[in-house]
């Protein structure tokens, strides 16, 4: 069993990523790089490690001596980290680069679900901007253009009409504003999002509690794309019965997949799926844990995640293992900082952060300490998780919590987890 951890990255994710492995029997020593204020109180945090350089991730975590590295962001798998720590003897959890690509290529993504037969929405690649006008005008609107590479996910533009659809394209090809010249367009799905992650030791897929959450600013789902600006767990319009046969649609033929192209698949696969009343499609796949929805999710989790992460490194590893969630629920609201999702701003002093922990799990995201105080240190600043016997309870102790920290600029939705709060009482009645 993994005592010593190093987890990459510095955001809600990996805070949660922290506190959930800080909650194991095994009581592993910590370490994160490079971590935040939040998560030094419970690892030891390497802020001039960067943990997208494969080479010096590998060196420092034979140096400390570290039994396993997780790896929390997309960037680090992309860049191969894993293959480097892996090189090195030490045990990782991630996928390998190649298996990152599922997330790092929108258009490699969507062909390996063609090829496993995963149900996906219609789509073509286009690499210029008269290609895309054509597929656009092909497709017809309402429709949606993704930059085919890594964008903090706010690389995804869904346009109502053909003027937004070529405000799009020039975002894309003139303004280059993605760094990408190719683009998958794909046809508009209508339905309920889901977010349905699963732990994966390279054979199979075991499917986490699923969880929803808020991609857009605004309330009401309007306004441009985010990071994520809150989300709950469970979901009720998912049976335990469901999820299973939700997971063996949309991961094992991934998982199968990649084993027969020599890239199996360890670590997180993340589908996001439109329950459309044709059925679930994905809309895209993440290789990692999902931001925020890993803040919802591992509160509840009840088994213990290192030693999922240790099954999950080995191939086969979870053979016979399985993975329980406590009944309560979990509403995590994201506190994010003036401008965001366009700019951010840094440096505003924070205050409530304790009166705030005593209704809600706290978890930083962009914040820093100067002189002794908290600042904001970037878009999503704060993450607050409620939790409760019932969505109603957790999404009042979630804005209780919210609305005791304060800084310059706050911004935060007000309608996470209403759907749930609502479907409560009707079931109620």
């Amino acid at each position: 069993m993994s005592s010593r951890i190093l987890v990459l990255g510095g955001g809600g994710r990996e805070h949660a990523i922290i506190k959930a492995l800080a909650r194991s029997p095994q009581s592993p020593e910590l370490f994160c790089a490079p971590g935040n204020p939040g998560i030094a109180a419970d690892a030891t945090c390497l802020p001039d490690l960067d943990p997208a350089d494969p080479a010096a991730v590998a060196a420092k975590a034979g140096e400390l001596g570290i039994d396993l590295v997780a790896v929390g962001p997309e960037a680090p798998l992309v860049a191969g980290v894993v293959d480097a720590v892996n090189a090195a003897g030490i045990a990782a959890f991630g996928p390998s680069r190649e298996a990152a690509r599922l997330e790092g290529s929108k258009s490699f993504a969507k062909e390996a679900m063609a090829e496993a037969g995963v149900p996906t929405a219609g789509y073509g690649v286009v690499t210029d901007r008269e290609s895309a006008l054509a597929k656009v005008a092909e497709t017809g609107c309402p429709v949606v253009l993704k930059a085919d590479g890594l964008a903090a996910g706010k690389g995804v533009l869904i346009c109502l009409d053909e003027s937004e659809a070529h405000e799009a394209i020039e975002v894309f090809f003139t303004e280059q504003r993605f760094g990408t010249t190719e683009v998958v367009v794909e046809e508009f799905l209508e339905g309920e999002e889901l977010s349905l992650l699963a732990i994966c030791d390279g054979e199979r897929a075991i499917p986490l509690a699923p969880a929803q959450d808020y991609k857009r600013i605004g309330e009401g789902d309007t306004g441009p794309n985010t990071g994520g600006m809150g989300s709950y767990s469970p979901v009720q319009t998912v049976s335990s019965d469901q999820l299973a046969e939700l997971s063996a649609l949309v991961h094992q033929p991934i998982v199968d997949l990649m084993a027969r192209r020599g890239h199996p698949f360890h670590g997180v696969l993340y589908a996001g799926l439109m329950m459309t009343a044709d059925g679930p499609k994905v809309l895209e796949y993440n290789t990692r844990f999902g931001d925020p929805e890993t803040q919802a999710v591992l509160p509840r989790l009840e088994s213990d995640l290192v030693e999922l992460f240790d099954a999950a490194s080995e191939p086969g590893g979870l053979a016979g293992k399985s993975v329980s969630f406590s009944p309560q629920w979990a509403v995590t609201v994201v506190l994010a900082s003036a401008g965001y999702p366009a700019s951010s701003s840094k440096g505003d002093v924070i205050t409530g952060l304790d009166a705030a922990a005593a209704t809600a799990e706290v978890v930083h995201a962009g914040t820093a300490e100067r002189d002794g105080q908290i600042v904001t240190a970037g878009g999503r600043v704060l993450n607050l998780t409620g939790l409760g016997p019932d969505a109603a309870t957790a999404r009042d102790r979630a804005y209780d919590a919210a609305g005791k920290v304060n800084f310059d600029g706050k911004q935060m939705r007000r309608d996470i987890a209403e759907r749930a709060v609502r479907r409560e009482r009707d079931q109620e009645q």
